[in-house]
C-alpha cells in the first residue's frame, strides 16, 4: 500500500496536517475517532467520501512513521 496515494499535506488545507486527499478529514481526526472506540464500518458510515483504502492508508502512514520514529518516545517503567 502506497499510502501517498491516499493522504497529503498542504499548507492551505488545516494548516497542513495530513488529510485524505480530496477532502478535509485529517488523518487525526481519524485515529482520534479510533481511539474513542469507532469502528471502520461507523467512519464509512458517518464520512461517505472515506474508503476502506484511506483507512489502511492511514494506518499505513502511522506505521511509517513509527518506524521513522516520529512518535513521542514513552518513558521507561519500573
Amino acid at each position: 500500500m502506497n499510502w501517498r496515494e491516499h493522504i497529503v499535506s498542504d499548507k492551505d488545507v488545516l494548516l497542513g496536517k495530513p488529510t485524505i486527499k480530496g477532502t478535509r478529514i485529517s488523518v487525526e481526526l481519524i485515529l482520534d475517532l479510533l481511539a474513542n472506540g469507532w469502528t471502520e464500518k461507523m467512519l464509512l458510515e458517518s464520512y461517505p467520501s472515506l474508503t476502506e483504502q484511506d483507512l489502511k492508508a492511514v494506518f499505513t502512514y502511522l506505521k511509517d512513521c513509527m518506524e521513522n520514529e516520529l512518535y513521542f518516545p514513552l518513558p521507561k517503567t519500573a
